[in-house]
């Protein structure tokens, strides 16, 4: 089984490549050059696999929410690459995508995702025998919202932390907050649900795969 997965929620590009029992990551700051240096990066990582992208069997893709533009860019890429190789896509929510960076500990996971305007994208997690499951919706929401659904002993990650750290520490300060390594999406996880997804034969058409983007349509990039 050959997969190739990225994720473009964040200022990062995660992208990584599973091979027949072999991995490949990489994780890449691109800020506002997302859009120039994607493809150059997705060929970098095939040739350090030593694949030809038609060899690839399954595409997967991060749905957000999180950056407008930088999801746009990633789903984009991966149903115009499914399109043209005529590969199943494997969608994947990128909150469940951060929530896996404590799937080692035990409680309520709740990552923290910043969707400026003073709100948050985040969702509750249940991580149990190195398993993470999803118990709310995803959510668009004022931290101080938040705060009345934290529980105690919850673990909180994500780069709304680096924002909204001292409202936390005073709004929720019974949970437990992970360091900024926490903060982001990491390839191998990426590599790891889209392995689940693959097995389970979890496949979306691409022609109706969009971003998870939560605001409403009125506050979202009009034509």
């Amino acid at each position: 089984m050959k997969i190739l997965s990225i994720d473009t929620s964040t200022g990062f590009l995660c992208l990584g490549i599973y091979a027949d029992g072999r991995e490949y990551t990489l994780r890449l700051e691109t800020g506002r050059k997302l859009s120039g240096l994607i493809a150059v990066y997705i060929k970098k990582a095939l040739e350090s696999a030593g694949l030809d992208i038609r060899e690839i069997g399954y595409f997967a893709c991060g749905l957000g929410p999180g950056s407008f533009t930088g999801l746009r860019i990633g789903v984009a890429t991966v149903k115009g690459l499914c399109y043209a190789l005529k590969k199943p896509l494997i969608a994947i929510p990128s909150l469940d995508l951060l929530a896996y960076n404590a799937v080692s500990l035990k409680g309520a996971v709740i990552p923290v995702v910043d969707a400026r305007r003073a709100l948050v994208y985040s969702c509750i997690y249940r991580a149990k025998d190195n398993k993470v499951k999803r118990a709310s919706d995803y959510l668009l929401l004022t931290p101080d919202k938040l705060f009345k659904k934290i529980r105690p002993g919850s673990i909180i990650l994500g780069d709304a932390l680096g924002i909204y750290q001292d409202k936390f520490i005073k709004g929720a300060g019974c949970a437990r907050f992970l360091d900024k390594d926490h903060w982001y999406p990491e390839p191998h996880n990426l590599i790891r649900l889209s392995l689940e997804k693959a097995r389970l034969r979890q496949f979306s058409d691409p022609a109706g795969v969009k971003p998870i983007y939560l605001y409403a349509k009125e506050c979202q990039v009009k034509k």
